[in-house]
């Protein structure tokens, strides 16, 4: 799974003002992104605002974003819940072999224990062949994977093949790194801010979503990373680390959006309850952009 290894960002879905998807911009994304040197493409993440998609809009969305990349670069797919019978049916219904990895995020809302949490990546894992990378995203999901529970995951599934973990604790991706006894097993930073000292670290690189609107200077500092040219690789982060805070500043998708209506690739529209960046974080995205 050297594929893992890298830059992946996880693609937003372009809306047009009147809420329909923007299937030609979505096209345009997804060249963007493979043209500015990204390794892989996350498809129907949280930021693809994949919970407000109908299901019919997602196999569309899925359709268009494998056309636009014609095999260029690997692709994964999110597949989660907090159903785990009804995951491991998505599992089932659906065709998994254009894709390296299925993204799954731990359950959210129920808030299991480290047991449950275990349980449920468990019956995935021996429900399916796909390659499976957990999502450890406590911010939206309300409970935390410990690392203990992602090292036991790994150790007893080789399916399980990744984590990428999103936890504001980043000594606990060091923890993973350092407990982690699989060669074969990545942990990929989720979070934008933290990808470059996670990589260093021993990290695999990152699921990105600043990647998609600045690229190249972005894959650029990753590759840097992995290659341990430290100095270069904070030089660039320095250039970008605030406009990483600031497309977050109002919630995800709508700053990322702001950064590609900046650059001409898609519009700011998000799906209610989301709503676009207001004017004021807009203007301030608009000027970071124009000194890096």
């Amino acid at each position: 799974m050297k594929q893992l290894i890298g830059t992946g960002v996880a693609l937003v879905t372009p809306f047009q003002q009147d809420g329909t998807v923007d299937y030609i911009a979505l096209e345009k994304l997804v060249n963007y992104s493979i043209e500015g040197g990204v390794e892989y493409l996350v498809i129907l993440g949280t930021t693809a605002e994949a919970a407000t998609l109908t299901n019919d809009e997602k196999k569309q969305v899925i359709e268009t974003i494998k056309k636009a990349n014609a095999n260029r670069v690997p692709m994964i797919l999110g597949i989660g819940g907090n159903n785990t019978a009804e995951v491991i049916k998505e599992y089932q219904e659906t065709d998994l072999s254009d894709y390296m990895a299925i993204l799954t995020v731990s359950p959210y809302y129920n808030k299991p224990n480290q047991e449950g949490i275990y349980q449920h990546y468990k019956a995935i894992a021996e429900s399916t062949d796909a390659n499976i990378v957990l999502y450890n995203v406590p911010g939206r999901t309300g409970s935390n994977i410990a690392p203990e529970t992602t090292i036991r995951l790994a150790n007893e599934f080789k399916n399980i093949i990744a984590i990428k973990e999103a936890s504001p604790n980043f000594l606990q991706s060091t923890d993973i790194i350092r407990m982690n006894t699989r060669e074969d097993f990545h942990i990929i930073s989720g979070d934008d801010e933290f990808a470059l000292p996670m990589t260093l670290a021993g990290g695999s690189g990152v699921i990105s979503v600043i990647g998609q609107g600045i690229p190249v200077i972005f894959t650029d500092m990753i590759r840097k990373a992995l290659n341990k040219e430290a100095d270069a690789a904070y030089s660039a982060h320095y250039k970008v680390v605030e406009i990483t805070r600031a497309i977050f500043e109002e919630g995800n998708p709508c700053g990322i959006k702001a950064v590609l209506n900046n650059k001409g690739v898609c519009q700011p529209f998000t799906r209610l309850p989301l709503v676009p960046a207001s004017e004021n974080l807009t203007t301030k995205i608009n000027q970071l952009l124009s000194n890096i």
